[in-house]
């Protein structure tokens, strides 16, 4: 049948027959390989960046595990009698204002599902000076006790001039 065509026409199917197959490889061979390399490059880069996330997430796991082991040390170094009230109380009087305290209000709450409790005290104290105030804070806070600050209200009082008032909310975590 091509026998009876004139040689252009010939050629000219030739040459279409040689643009399908041509189309047809790159459609059903190179294409989708192309796309596969490309599937592949951003499979690669989201596996990438998930593995960078999981080791950064390791070394904060790490190291609040570190953090968590050394509470518990302090926790069980910690006198075993050790309250709260006690040890601000006493602390008052190394500081020197046992005489400026108003109230000492405390509580606990417990927590839930841990055998470790929340021991609160809330105090008042008078008339003290702004150094009076700093040395009791700082030995509250640098005490190996865990003890902690949670809250602390400062009032300017206006009778003797240069003396404040503070509120402070002390916090424990005990046994």
């Amino acid at each position: 049948m091509l026998k009876k065509l004139a040689k252009r026409e010939r050629v000219a199917i030739y040459a279409l027959s040689g643009v399908v197959c041509l189309f047809i490889v790159i459609r059903f061979f190179v294409f989708p390989s192309i796309d596969k390399r490309e599937r592949l490059k951003r499979t690669l880069q989201v596996k990438a960046e998930s593995l960078e996330e999981m080791i950064a997430l390791k070394s904060e796991y790490r190291a609040i595990n570190q953090r968590a082991n050394l509470s518990r040390m302090r926790l069980e170094n910690r006198k075993k009698d050790f309250t709260l009230f006690s040890f601000l109380d006493r602390l008052t009087g190394v500081a020197g204002i046992k005489e400026r305290v108003t109230y000492m209000k405390p509580s606990t709450s417990v927590q839930k599902g841990s055998p470790y409790k929340i021991s609160q005290v809330e105090m008042k104290l008078q008339s003290l000076t702004l150094e009076q105030l700093t040395t009791y804070l700082h030995m509250i806070e640098t005490s190996k006790n865990m003890v902690y600050i949670k809250r602390l209200s400062i009032l300017k009082t206006s009778k003797p001039e240069g003396f404040i008032d503070a509120v402070i909310q002390v916090e424990a975590v005990e046994k």
